[in-house]
């Protein structure tokens, strides 16, 4: 579905990605790891169009979008929920909802004022929040609201920047189990950064690892233990 092949990407003059290869398939769930500052942020920003590559080819289900700007990715079925969550904190629940639909395609028919039901089945707590501010939200509540949105643009890859942080563990156990309803029922792929290695090994069925802006080790979750790879997210 997805395919990076020796993708680069830069600030300025200082390399930050360098030579990226990864790929996800269809309904896959697929963990990036490492430590603060190796370039997982800007691999996903890469990936959705929001960062320039300088070098390398990125395909998507069979479709050369090196050169595609953000929105038509985003049209093609790739969403980022980003870090920090991306809200807007003035505006409801419903219409940071209703935002969602501005990265879905014409192609898709269909009523587009009218929240899909799976939201608030993957969601319960954002049916009786609906019309409060985002602002006023917790941070596992912004969260959720932030995949919800994502949904709502019925996307095929899911990107997803370090969904526990800063959430309490009830919520997520709640989010951990809506990805993997999201992979399994929805089969939609999920790429997730992620600290917390734990919760990473719940969803996904492969990993990578990362080190100063390059892959330097990939696996099998179902082989390979969290805890004997968490020595190389110090590095």
């Amino acid at each position: 579905m997805l395919k990076l092949e020796e993708v680069g990407a830069a600030y300025g003059i200082s390399p930050v990605l360098t030579a990226i290869r990864l790929e996800i398939a269809e309904g896959e769930a697929v963990a990036l790891l490492g430590r603060n500052g190796v370039g997982k942020t800007t691999l996903l920003r890469t990936i959705a169009g929001l960062h320039p590559m300088t070098a390398g080819r990125l395909t998507f289900e069979d479709r050369d979008i090196t050169m595609m700007p953000a929105y038509k990715r985003a049209r093609h079925g790739i969403a980022l929920v980003p870090q920090g969550r991306g809200i807007f904190p003035h505006l409801t629940v419903e219409q940071n909802l209703l935002l969602g639909f501005s990265a879905v395609s014409e192609s898709i028919s269909g009523a587009k004022n009218e929240i899909p039901a799976y939201v608030f089945e993957m969601f319960p707590a954002l049916t009786r929040l609906r019309a409060r501010k985002g602002g006023v939200l917790s941070g596992g509540e912004q969260q959720q609201l932030a995949i919800g949105r994502a949904l709502v643009a019925q996307p095929r890859l899911m990107l997803l920047d370090e969904p526990t942080e800063g959430i309490q563990p009830s919520i997520v156990k709640e989010i951990g189990e809506a990805l993997n309803r999201i992979r399994r029922d929805m089969k939609i792929a999920i790429l997730l950064v992620e600290q917390y290695l734990q919760f990473a090994w719940t969803i996904s069925d492969r990993y990578y690892v990362m080190q100063r802006g390059r892959i330097v080790k990939s696996g099998d979750t179902r082989v390979q233990s969290p805890d004997a790879i968490a020595h190389l997210m110090s590095v």
